[in-house]
């Protein structure tokens, strides 16, 4: 029997039903009659009453291919630095989604940083977020995840360079989605000022420059490293632009600007 991993935030980031699933993604979600082919998305993954907004404003935008690889931050430390869950489906409230094997061994063969490690998976909400907005707007999409703990620079250009060579060789169309959030747990003066140092550098499609920024001004985004990872695959893949789609901050909705966390939602063609 092929491994499946259960959702671990069903009912605390988003809907555990179907229908009431269906509902909060269609609050998110306008259906472009036009949407783009792109090379990457960078969205965030808090709970969707918090991001769900933003995440949604891109995905609305973009087309969503059979076979997606979405790279997360391990949160919890649990299981290999950087970890691929190869092979099985992921359960999710509105049905299961496969992991797309095939383009996983390619990545597990070209990479050697990376290694498949599904207990990496287990408890990690970063990519989980993620999958019903791929799911609600392509219901045969199959992902690849990989979690990933911090590395260097060197490492992320390592992994980025290679994840492009599986890209282009595959037999079909990738996306690449990194989850991320941006400042966390400070004013919202504070958070816009940092995300916005961040933020430019990802519209220059300057990866080194995000790595180094968030780093030198001490920027909470914790998806740095699969932003990064994501800009280095897509300047290989010929990446000419990045747009930003929209900005907001938990304050938007909670009210209380006194500790807010960013979310940003890039589009990168």
């Amino acid at each position: 029997m092929e491994p499946q991993r259960t959702p671990a935030v069903a009912n605390l980031f988003y809907p555990g039903s179907d229908p009431q699933l269906r509902k909060e993604l269609s609050g998110f979600i306008t259906r472009s009659q036009n949407p783009d082919s792109v090379l990457g998305a960078i969205v965030p993954h808090a709970g969707y009453v918090y991001s769900g907004a933003v995440a949604g404003a891109v995905f609305s935008q973009i087309q969503i291919p059979d076979s997606v690889i979405i790279l997360g931050p391990n949160h919890r430390g649990i299981g290999a630095k950087i970890a691929v869950s190869a092979y099985g489906v992921w359960e999710m409230p509105m049905g299961s989604v496969p992991i797309d094997s095939k383009l996983a061994e390619n990545i597990l063969k070209e990479c050697s940083s990376i290694v498949n490690d599904p207990q990496a998976h287990s408890v990690e909400h970063s990519i989980e977020v993620e999958v019903p907005f791929l799911q609600y707007l392509n219901s045969d999409v199959s992902i690849v995840p990989i979690c990933v703990s911090h590395c260097s620079y060197e490492t992320c250009q390592e992994i980025g360079t290679n994840l492009a060579k599986v890209i282009k060789a595959y037999d079909r169309e990738v996306l690449l989605v990194a989850s991320t959030d941006m400042t966390h747990y400070e004013s919202q003066a504070i958070a816009k000022r940092n995300d916005q140092l961040a933020i430019d550098q990802i519209l220059a499609l300057h990866p080194e420059g995000l790595y180094k920024t968030v780093e030198e001004h001490m920027i909470s985004m914790c998806g740095v490293i699969p932003t990064t990872i994501l800009l280095e695959a897509c300047l290989v893949l010929g990446s000419k632009e990045a747009r930003l789609i929209q900005y907001a901050t938990s304050g938007d909705v909670s009210g209380d600007y006194s500790q807010v966390v960013g979310y940003a939602g890039l589009i990168v063609y």
